[in-house]
């Protein structure tokens, strides 16, 4: 049995306890996903939810973006802070304020609730979803060039929208009128506000069978424990600094000039410092990071190295052990007003590749390659079959993952920003809901990176555009010139490439631009799939030969790079030749 705080815990107590808070984040989640209209909430679970403590201590979140949730506890502060004993049962307060409330970007709206019981507060709830757009300059939110961040949309500081259970529809009004597409809003900030409601229901539920303080101390214990295991294993890596860099293409308004995050990781003992003091200053265009979101993406990527079996137990506790330094004025860190619409994935994804680099380092035996960049986009217009304006967005251009210490990269998961936890839509599903045709959607050959285990496929998608004129954002797109990196002689990725095809017409679309389309227009994505980790000759042949025969690896490429060859007639390997190749006797 654990005690805590003079209370005994037995161990089936802990079990439940644990186990009924991260339930209740699924049952959450699933509500979302049968209320929401907005794909990407509702289809590709662009969505956090979780639990924490009154006093902002992170207990659970096991499901979502990390940069969406990671470092809530610095939001549930500023509410605390805010409205102080003005807080009460029923009350749920909106904000999306990237620099007084610590959100990582405009589009990504949080709804939180403080839950009582008896009068006392317990905890904070929150739901936070990426909404289909935010007011601003362009549809979506992901407009390169803006003058500040007022041009990215509507800030919304923590207010209450639900006041001791009273619906506040002056200022739903306000934040609706200022935003497209208000009736979709609309639905999905109710639905957000279920899952509130929800989790309201199910923790107040377990508190009264168990009762306050059995409750508190059960997760106060889960949070030491795992802050035990998380510094043990911090204590199996040698002391000593690694470091690690990542660029992303430029920041979409100084073009074709790459914006640098770079770490140098330090570990003593039972603790990870991660210092960014070398990043490049915060710049003009919308790839800026604040502090809550780069700590996030950082903080995460450090718990994928760790033992696995922690994976469904990390909390407050395993955040702990691990310090960021990490000055104002960086791209990782950056000041108002700097536009800041890219920074989940530009240059969150290079706060990741950063952090994978050093760690991988430090844990070779766990290393990381980098995943496939961000192709996405939003395209904006109306659907001539409904007259509707609508917006298009999707992960469905990412290409996988990088590969890991003893395994390839999986193919299909979508962007480490995410750690995988967003899905692809379906093509169905799209062409229901915009004027385009799907022509494309397939992994393609040999666009991962090589390697003893390589890469995840990479990706080929088109589509036709069937709704007239329309605008387009390549928005978080990166990848044309930096790439994603292999790890311990692993090798890198190849270049993603985009196109625009107009009759004869070809056009190279680059990240974070803006390009006017037509009807019929087609958009072609070619997106490299995931580094490789340790030399390619060390590849099994066996696992080389299957790649071949599944067309993810070329016979050319089995050769040249993998030195395994295969017979073009027979499609089995040659065993004579493979050896002369790897020159084994």
């Amino acid at each position: 049995m654990a005690e805590n705080k003079g209370i005994i815990i037995d161990p089936t107590t802990l079990a439940t306890v644990w186990h009924h808070m991260q339930t209740t984040c699924r049952e959450m989640r699933h509500l979302l996903e049968r209320t929401c209209q907005n794909y990407l909430i509702g289809q590709l679970r662009d969505v956090s939810v979780g639990f924490w403590g009154a006093d902002g201590q992170m207990i659970t979140a096991p499901l979502g973006m990390p940069n969406q949730f990671m470092a809530t506890g610095l939001a549930i502060q500023v509410v605390y802070k805010k409205f102080g004993k003005d807080l009460h049962p029923g009350d749920v307060i909106l904000t999306n304020d990237p620099y007084g409330a610590h959100c990582p970007h405009l589009p990504d709206w949080g709804f939180i609730r403080p839950i009582f019981y008896k009068g006392r507060l317990l905890f904070f709830t929150m739901v936070r979803g990426h909404q289909e757009d935010t007011g601003g300059a362009f549809p979506g939110g992901y407009f390169a060039n803006g003058y500040d961040i007022h041009a990215e949309g509507i800030r919304i500081p923590p207010i209450k929208v639900f006041d001791r259970g009273r619906e506040r529809t002056d200022i739903f009004e306000l934040v609706w009128n200022n935003v497209r597409y208000p009736k979709g809003i609309r639905i999905d900030n109710y639905a957000m506000i279920a899952a509130t409601t929800l989790a309201e229901e199910r923790v107040l539920d377990l508190v009264e069978r168990y009762g306050p303080e059995t409750v508190l101390a059960s997760l106060n214990e889960m949070m030491d424990r795992t802050e035990r295991a998380v510094r043990s294993e911090i204590r199996s890596m040698p002391d000593g600094t690694y470091h690690g860099e990542a660029a992303t293409d430029d920041d979409g308004t100084v073009l074709d000039e790459p914006v640098w995050v770079r770490v140098d990781l330090t570990v003593r003992g039972d603790e990870i410092t991660l210092d960014f003091s070398r990043s490049d200053a915060q710049r003009k265009g919308f790839v800026n990071m604040i502090y809550a979101a780069s700590y996030s993406q950082a903080v995460a990527i450090i718990l994928c190295t760790l033992d696995p079996e922690l994976a469904d137990y990390h909390n407050e506790g395993s955040l702990r052990p691990i310090k960021i330094i990490n000055p104002k004025g960086l791209v990782v860190n950056a000041q108002y007003p700097a536009t800041v619409g890219a920074s989940p994935v530009n240059v969150g994804m290079q706060v990741a590749e950063a952090v994978q680099q050093a760690i991988s380092q430090a844990r070779p035996q766990r290393a990381m390659a980098g995943w496939g960049r961000r192709r996405g986009d939003y395209v904006f217009g109306a659907d001539p079959r409904s007259g509707e304006r609508y917006v298009r967005t999707s992960f469905d251009f990412d290409g996988s993952a990088g590969a890991t210490w003893g395994y390839d990269g999986p193919n299909g998961p979508c962007n480490i920003t995410s750690l995988a936890s967003v899905r692809r839509g379906n093509v169905e599903e799209m062409e229901v809901r915009v004027p385009w045709r799907m022509l494309r959607y397939e992994l393609a050959t040999d666009l991962m990176g090589a390697g003893r285990w390589r890469g995840g496929a990479g990706m080929l998608w088109e589509a036709e555009n069937q709704g007239g004129e329309a605008g387009m954002a390549t928005g978080s797109t990166d990848g044309d010139v930096t790439l994603p990196f292999g790890a311990l002689d692993g090798h890198p990725a190849l270049p993603s490439r985009s196109y625009l095809e107009r009759g004869e017409e070809r056009i190279h679309l680059k990240p974070h631009r803006m390009y006017q389309l037509k009807d019929s227009d087609v958009i072609r994505k070619q997106s490299s799939g995931g580094g490789g980790v340790g030399p390619p000759q060390e590849r099994d042949p066996e696992a080389v030969h299957e790649d071949v025969l599944n067309e993810i690896v070329s016979m050319q490429a089995a050769r040249d790079i993998y030195k395994v060859a295969v017979d073009p007639k027979t499609l089995k390997i040659d065993w004579e030749e493979t050896r002369r190749l790897r020159g084994q006797p």
